[in-house]
């Protein structure tokens, strides 16, 4: 009996959800890098203290796009409970969730001996700045005497959300695009791709100490070795969609004859950023505005690979 194939672009998980995945993967990874650097490079507060905020923000406000999309909020409860991890281990959500929620928790108490020492505990009306001051002063004190050991779980945990962003997209068997190996390893380097462009981006415009020349230098390193990651990534998916399913070739076709794909994504969020930091780590630049213009580029690149797997995700039905 001959059987009819019908392909239909998937509308449900649209930019919200790019968003989400975006964000999450972003201050996850900002998080990670962050507490790295503090802890094996260099003491940095400032780091710390905009890294952290910055990164704590992000996975709140992707976790919030994600809630006011839920058809029964209420469920959220189920989704909280670690227990539905050893029930339904399968629940990527929950694990996601889980992550999510300890990266922050881990991250807000890396950051505290930072905190503590800043003026703004100072400003309080007297009897407030009396108990704050004792009550982030002792969890403070506590966090710094196991300062790696609150660092580690946030890292893990941040590492964690970045890889729980492509395995969401993975246990999606009816659209060839997600279900594929590459798409969590993608998501992880892209998601640590982004954290070093948005620091960067913070060094070189809000922090911008002279001290730091080694730091920013090793970002820029780092990034140039996940954006040619990424490039070979995407590749292979390129040669893997071709050479699928026919839901997978439906996939290709959009992707690489879309211009936004191309031109925004692959040209303006991956090859430009590369070649201006390829510059910067061979010769250096004379002033610090391409690499800000590469750290742009980079984040814009990260949010569109995430708008455009979204796009062309395509189910196939067979009658």
């Amino acid at each position: 009996m001959d059987v009819t194939m019908t392909y239909a672009t998937q509308g449900i998980w649209t930019w919200w959800i790019a968003i989400y995945l975006y964000f999450g993967g972003l201050g996850a990874a900002t998080l990670a890098v962050t507490f790295l650097t503090d802890m094996y490079l260099k003491p940095h507060r400032k780091l710390v203290l905009w890294g952290a905020g910055s990164g704590v923000v992000l996975l709140a406000l992707g976790s919030l796009m994600l809630f006011t999309h839920l058809l029964d909020h209420r469920a959220v409860i189920h989704i909280l409970n670690p227990l539905v991890l050893i029930n339904q281990p399968t629940a990527w959500i929950a694990w996601g969730t889980q992550f999510i929620i300890w990266m922050m928790a881990w991250g807000v108490l890396y950051a505290l001996p930072y905190v503590s020492e800043t003026p703004a505990l100072q400003r309080l009306p007297v009897i407030r700045q009396l108990l704050a001051q004792r009550l982030v002063r002792g969890i403070a004190g506590l966090v710094a005497r196991h300062r790696k050991l609150v660092g580690w779980l946030a890292v893990i945990n941040g590492v964690g959300v970045a890889v729980y962003t492509g395995l969401l997209l993975q246990s999606f068997p009816g659209v060839a695009l997600w279900a594929n190996p590459g798409v969590p390893l993608l998501f992880t380097v892209s998601a640590f791709s982004t954290a070093m462009a948005f620091l960067l981006l913070l060094m070189y415009t809000v922090i911008r100490d002279a001290a730091d020349d080694v730091i920013r230098g090793l970002y820029e390193r780092i990034d140039l070795v996940l954006i040619a990651s990424k490039l070979v990534i995407l590749a292979s998916l390129f040669f893997y969609l071709q050479r699928g399913s026919e839901s997978a070739m439906r996939s290709w076709e959009l992707l690489w004859t879309d211009l936004g794909w191309l031109i925004g994504f692959i040209g303006f969020g991956l090859l430009v950023p590369f070649f201006l930091e390829l510059r910067g780590v061979i010769t250096g630049w004379a002033t610090r505005m391409p690499i800000i213009a590469a750290s742009v580029f980079g984040l814009t690149g990260g949010y569109l690979l995430r708008h455009y797997f979204m796009y062309a995700g395509v189910y196939a039905y067979p009658w």
